[in-house]
């Protein structure tokens, strides 16, 4: 799964062909052993365990990045390479 971004320790990964499970745009998300789905369009937490303060700094930069997310989405669910998405600074 190509890591898409990394940022405050946390990972931002997201599969190719992962549209069936979740049936929306979403990222997957790791810190310290914690993992957690996202939804892209609302930024929030779907599925898995994340610490509070790590939800609120992934949906500011899910919230500042959405578009670039949606573009990335479209490009994994149809099997085609993702681009890395500048992480929070």
């Amino acid at each position: 799964m190509p890591v898409i971004s990394m940022f405050y320790g946390i990972v931002v990964r997201m599969f190719n062909y992962d549209n069936l499970e979740h049936h929306l745009p979403h990222i997957h998300c790791e810190y310290q052993g914690e993992n957690g789905v996202f939804d892209i369009d609302s930024g929030e937490l779907i599925t898995g365990e994340f610490p509070r303060k790590q939800i609120r700094i992934v949906q500011a930069w899910i919230e500042i990045h959405r578009e670039d997310l949606m573009a990335d989405w479209s490009l994994a669910i149809n099997g085609e390479r993702v681009f890395k998405i500048k992480p929070l600074d």
